[in-house]
């Protein structure tokens, strides 16, 4: 079994710095160890977590609300207005919690704000490269409909409907995975821009399929479990997973390369 090196070991001979951050080869206890990690920074920081948390659920009351009121039509432009700009600069703040802690430093808002302003034109390139892959997936699914309408009473067409929308929905899913493994994570950590973070973490995604699955899992059974509590367990589960991610990309990614941020 592959294992994971020390982080400060040098990064693979072929790694191309121009292109990519080099990644490392994980072992398939890789996750588990993550969480284990966001779960310990979490215990060491409750408050400014569950103030992050607050505002996960706060957010998510508020989408939910608006595409209630205004009907189904309006759910993917609360989605997007909502989680896609919003969500990173959330993100980034959590991960300066655990940039502080692995420093020696006492995180708190003040700080976690300040790198949120530093990179908030990185985190909204990505929010906009999302936005563009969202509105194609949209676009997509009503293309299926179209050419692949599931006929009232027609149980093969409404299967193949299903089958052909799942395999389609199933790679725009893998594609926004692979982009945001590890890309807000470095870029709250080093000064990359951003699409050098988003082609370093597909990449390092590709070179470590079977445990980046294993980490998706994880991440899709504690997010239903956030939502099954009506939103409340997202103010536990959200910050934990930003955590164990930024801790995912520190052992994944070797950025020894690129500048730290202040």
């Amino acid at each position: 079994m592959n294992q994971i090196p020390h982080p400060s070991a040098p990064p693979p001979d072929d790694a191309g710095r121009d292109l990519v951050v080099p990644c490392r080869i994980l072992a398939a206890s890789a996750p588990l160890r993550w969480l284990r990690l966001g779960w310990r920074d979490l215990r060491r920081a409750p408050g400014i977590s569950l103030l992050y948390g607050a505002a996960i659920v706060l957010v998510s009351l508020a989408v939910s609300a608006l595409a209630w009121w205004l009907g189904r039509f309006a759910l993917l432009a609360a989605l997007l207005s909502g989680f896609v700009f919003i969500a990173p600069l959330l993100a980034v703040g959590l991960y300066s919690v655990s940039r502080d802690l692995a420093d020696g430093v006492r995180p708190t808002l003040a700080r976690s704000l300040r790198l949120m302003r530093r990179v908030i034109g990185q985190a909204l390139v990505y929010a906009l490269i999302l936005l563009v892959v969202l509105l194609v997936w949209s676009r997509a699914g009503l293309m299926i409909h179209v050419f692949f309408p599931a006929g009232e009473g027609d149980l093969r067409s409404l299967l193949e409907f299903l089958a052909i929308g799942s395999a389609v929905g199933s790679l725009f899913a893998a594609l926004v995975f692979a982009s945001a493994a590890f890309s807000l994570p470095l870029i709250a950590a080093r000064d990359v821009d951003m699409v050098t973070a988003c082609l370093s973490s597909v990449n390092a995604v590709m070179r470590n399929k079977g445990v980046m699955i294993q980490w998706a899992a994880w991440i899709v059974l504690l997010t239903a479990l956030g939502f099954a509590t009506a939103f409340l367990g997202l103010a536990l589960t959200m910050p934990w997973l930003a955590y164990a991610a930024w801790h995912a990309c520190r052992e994944t990614l070797d950025a020894s390369g690129w500048p730290a941020l202040d």
